[in-house]
């Protein structure tokens, strides 16, 4: 039997299918557990699917976990992090041997994970690891916040733990809204809201919130004028194995992911990366958040602890992360690698798919970078942007010669041996 990995997600962002892809390439079985509808089900690389239940999304994964048997668990969003933490957990208190030794192969170690959640106490780590980071104050009072503010000046950045995808982070300018900001975050929602959220976004995670409002700690950290970058890796037990390091050349929310990058070597964010890995023996993909300011530097400013929308990319033997920790963990068990259908590219600018097509289908950006379209993968493109839209864009790009066609069958490599 191939080895399997099992992808955990609870959202319905794509870059999971594309992740899927990644390891498919290496001959690796790859399950996924998602929501309903989600576009990994379409993808040709999944082997098996197992629903996501938000109402009870910790036995959903535990139950995706002893059907597939994965060597190796891949949270895509952290929200699926948290769970998996929590059925850690509980496997640890109930001295279930398969699944906490799961968990802990696949993220290092999970006792650790706390900290990186609480935003303040990472950066003070980064900070003592000698890395570049701004200050970060934790605000659990209105006199905190002064005395935040009072050290840290004006703008300031106002986050909340817990928070991700771009939500929970308000730049403030002044005192009053810095105030405002942290009056907002700080207030639990009521569960007549929580609720009407549910029924309004048509999201039923806002039910459980409404049942167990959640707590938010909330910290204040100093601004950094500049641009935004970001690094993926690779790890194995602290061991950095692969990593890529981008400067956003787009963002359609200034908080949110991008949706264009271009490849740089920094050696700043290679040690950031390698130093972070290391204090907390991390294992897995992850990914970090840069401010880059004026002059050049690399200013970390958050961990997301799990896998990230470029954690798919295939760029070169340094860059292909999939590929390092499946050589990393498997290597006495993987077959010869077939024909690559990632992302191999000497382009150092990427046009993220389909991020960039869904912002403006006429970008500039579509043409003059390296488009990230999964031709290799034409029921996932379909499910993505719909049969007329990739008609259309196979027709603008049939001269591309990363464009191989449309009609693929399912590779031999994924079938049960």
């Amino acid at each position: 039997m191939p080895p399997v990995i099992l992808l955990a997600t609870t959202v319905e962002w794509p870059f999971a299918a594309r992740l899927a892809g990644g390891f498919a390439q290496m001959r690796v079985r790859v399950e996924a557990m998602a929501p309903n509808g989600h576009v990994l089900a379409r993808s040709r690389y999944i082997s098996a699917f197992h629903r996501y239940r938000p109402l009870a999304p910790e036995a959903a994964l535990e139950r995706a976990i002893r059907s597939a048997r994965p060597d190796l668990l891949i949270p895509c969003d952290d929200r699926a992090l948290a769970q998996a933490l929590h059925v850690w957990r509980r496997a640890e208190a109930r001295l279930d041997e398969e699944i906490s030794s799961l968990i802990a192969r696949s993220l290092g170690n999970p006792a650790v994970y706390s900290r990186l959640g609480a935003r303040a106490d990472f950066i003070a780590d980064a900070r003592a690891e000698g890395i570049l980071a701004p200050e970060m104050h934790v605000v659990d009072s209105e006199d905190a916040l002064d005395a935040a503010l009072a050290a840290l000046g004006l703008p300031a950045v106002l986050k909340a733990d817990g928070s991700w995808g771009g939500d929970g982070v308000v730049i403030v300018r002044t005192r009053a809204e810095a105030r405002d900001a942290w009056l907002r975050l700080s207030r639990t929602p009521s569960r007549a809201r929580s609720l009407y959220r549910a029924i309004d976004r048509r999201d039923l995670h806002r039910v459980a919130e409404a049942m167990r409002p959640p707590r938010t700690r909330l910290g204040i950290q100093a601004y950094v004028e500049g641009v935004p970058a970001t690094s993926t890796f690779a790890a194995r037990k602290g061991k950095v194995l692969a990593a890529l390091h981008f400067d956003v050349v787009v963002a359609p929310d200034s908080h949110g992911p991008a949706s264009v990058v271009r490849r740089i070597e920094d050696p700043r964010m290679d040690l950031a990366v390698a130093r972070i890995a290391q204090r907390y023996e991390l294992s897995g993909l992850h990914g970090l958040d840069f401010m880059r300011d004026a002059r050049g530097n690399p200013h970390l400013i958050e961990i997301n602890p799990r896998a990230t929308p470029t954690s798919h990319l295939a760029l070169g033997e340094r860059g292909d992360l999939p590929a390092a920790l499946s050589a990393s963990f498997f290597s006495s068990r993987l077959k010869p690698r077939p024909t690559s259908v990632g992302t191999e590219t000497s382009t150092s600018e990427i046009a993220l798919f389909p991020q960039e097509w869904l912002r403006d289908p006429k970008s500039a950006h579509l043409s003059s970078a390296y488009h990230d379209v999964p031709w290799d993968d034409p029921a996932l493109l379909h499910a993505l942007i719909g049969r007329q839209a990739v008609q259309t864009l196979a027709g603008d790009r049939s001269q591309d010669a990363g464009n191989p066609g449309l009609a693929f069958p399912k590779p031999q490599f994924l079938q049960r041996e």
